[in-house]
């Protein structure tokens, strides 16, 4: 697979903390993960791995993103039944509604990341670069490592030098 820049969630919903952008996200490892609630691989596999994930790393170094992806069974799938799966399933991190398509049955953030159904998981670096795209069942040990490999990864000079207050801070030194 190609690297390539991740394209933004289009959400028509949020549940637990919104996610303003994915762009706003730089300098963290995001874990997209795209269910189902009436997927079985995803609950019985896909949602208690991201689970795990969201609760042995540190937001502020991997944010787990879980992405309500309906391709079928349109009718039961809504907002309400949602928020009642998170709460029963105790999903502690953000969740979207992936936004509907006018003309299709295939929501839109799962057509711009050409996903083949659920559950995906997509691993996307510090600078919002896809390093890993999975559909189906993804192997603990598979996905604990691709994820060491990211965090592993130098954080970008730029990328701090940008996060650095102009008048306060430079390359070299930081002034009171």
């Amino acid at each position: 697979m190609s690297h390539h820049q991740a394209p933004e969630l289009l959400v028509s919903q949020w549940f637990n903390q919104p996610v303003q952008s994915l762009a706003s996200l730089r300098g963290r490892v995001v874990l997209l993960h795209a269910f189902q609630m009436l997927c079985p691989g995803c609950v019985s596999h896909g949602i208690p791995q991201a689970v795990a994930v969201s609760r042995n790393f540190a937001p502020d170094e991997l944010l787990v993103i879980g992405l309500h992806t309906v391709f079928e069974h349109h009718a039961v799938m809504g907002a309400d039944a949602l928020q009642v799966f998170l709460h029963e399933y105790r999903i502690p991190f953000s969740v979207g509604i992936d936004q509907a398509a006018d003309n299709s049955s295939i929501p839109l953030t799962m057509q711009a990341y050409a996903m083949q159904g659920t559950p995906t998981f997509v691993l996307i670096d510090r600078q919002g670069v896809i390093r890993m795209q999975h559909f189906g069942m993804l192997d603990d040990l598979q996905l604990g490592v691709a994820i060491g490999r990211l965090l592993a990864e130098p954080i970008a000079v730029d990328k701090m030098v940008e996060n650095l207050d102009p008048l306060k801070c430079d390359v070299e030194k930081c002034r009171i």
